[in-house]
């Protein structure tokens, strides 16, 4: 699936990059940052989330 996707990310890559390279509007910039912190930070939350849920049930059934 990601092969057959990969085109239209490239793509989606190539116009943030437009609009920041434009530089007229730098609250779309600030935007795009705060885009990719959260597309970057949600997946070590889940991690997180599900480790403690698991170490939680493991040491929750020793005692």
């Amino acid at each position: 699936m990601v092969l057959v996707l990969s085109t239209t990310i490239e793509a989606q890559c190539a116009m943030c990059r437009a609009v920041l390279e434009s530089g007229e509007d730098q609250s779309a910039a600030e935007g795009i940052n705060n885009g990719i912190v959260y597309l970057m930070a949600i997946p070590y939350i889940l991690v997180a989330a599900i480790g403690y849920i698991i170490y939680r049930k493991f040491f929750k059934t020793q005692n």
